[in-house]
């Protein structure tokens, strides 16, 4: 394994304009590659038997159905990190619009390194890409309404800032990246407190200034919350019919943003924009998203340095 000074600059800087620390990127990558080659000597015993050690090649990324492409400067990662000596070129800014069989991004280096990366290069950026694309949807169906989707915290252990990225990728907007950054008042908190009011009074004298968002399954439940001098800075509607979800707008009158969450699908998608709710959380997102399919293939696997 090489070191992250070998990566090229310009994908650290992509990695760094985009939110995301290089030396995480470096962390998952390299953890990545560790469930390829557990064991030293770490070479793949297929391609160092029937590839010459000095043999280069270029390899095409492209898309293999249309969609949107996130995660790519990651995957570039993977080659500097096994030593594929490799250059990086026609890399598609992440967020990008693909067509079926649109180059992505082009690989030239060491074959036996490139076939080693390959693998954990394509996981990441199709997983990666698969968020972005599903992402794009809900993007698509909201269009020309006000409601913004959301990710949430439903994310893959250690994957968390990465999946985020793939959802600002496809035009999503994050919600809270950890419990720190807002609290949210749900059932389990209303139980334990004794109330919503409780909790979220609690939760004041002790955070003063922390956003706090607060969770409702009914109409009344909305109504006690606008009815204080200060409501919360956001109220979640829980399991709410587009109806209830209409009167909630048109109560709240603009006094707190309104998220929509439970039941969520896709195909509800353009009913729910049309109750004029201000976001909606979609789990969905990044706990059980398709990957997007990149193929990588090699064009010149006789070009040997």
């Amino acid at each position: 394994m090489t070191s992250l000074r070998d990566v090229p600059a310009e994908v650290l800087d992509d990695l760094v304009a985009a939110g995301l620390d290089p030396d995480h990127v470096w962390e998952v990558v390299g953890r990545a590659l560790e469930e390829d080659l557990p064991e030293e000597p770490r070479v793949d015993p297929t391609s160092e038997s029937t590839i010459p050690l000095d043999a280069r090649a270029e390899a095409v990324f492209a898309a293999r159905e249309p969609g949107v492409v996130a995660g790519l400067g990651v995957a570039a990662v993977a080659f500097s990190m096994v030593g594929a000596d490799a250059t990086i070129t026609d890399r598609l800014p992440d967020g990008t619009r693909v067509a079926k069989g649109d180059v992505v991004m082009r690989v030239e280096g060491l074959t036996q390194r490139m076939l080693v990366a390959e693998r954990t290069a394509l996981n990441l950026a199709c997983h990666l890409s698969g968020i972005a694309t599903a992402t794009a949807r809900w993007v698509d169906a909201l269009d020309g309404s006000p409601t913004r989707v959301l990710d949430t915290r439903k994310t893959l252990p250690g994957l968390r800032a990465l999946q985020k990225y793939a959802v600002r990728c496809g035009g999503g907007l994050n919600h809270r990246t950890s419990l720190q950054d807002m609290a949210m008042v749900k059932d389990n908190h209303v139980i334990a407190a004794g109330g919503v009011l409780p909790a979220l009074e609690a939760i004041r004298g002790r955070h003063p200034g922390l956003p706090v968002e607060v969770e409702v399954t009914t109409l009344d439940q909305l109504d006690d919350l606008l009815a204080l001098p200060e409501p919360p800075e956001r109220i979640l509607l829980d399991n709410m019919t587009d109806e209830l979800m209409a009167e909630a707008v048109r109560r709240t009158a603009g006094r707190v943003p309104l998220e929509a969450s439970g039941g969520i699908t896709l195909e509800r998608a353009a009913r729910i924009g049309a109750t004029g709710v201000d976001f909606v959380s979609v789990g969905a997102l990044t706990h059980s998203v398709v990957v997007f399919d990149i193929g990588m293939d090699l064009t010149t696997p006789d070009l040997v340095g």
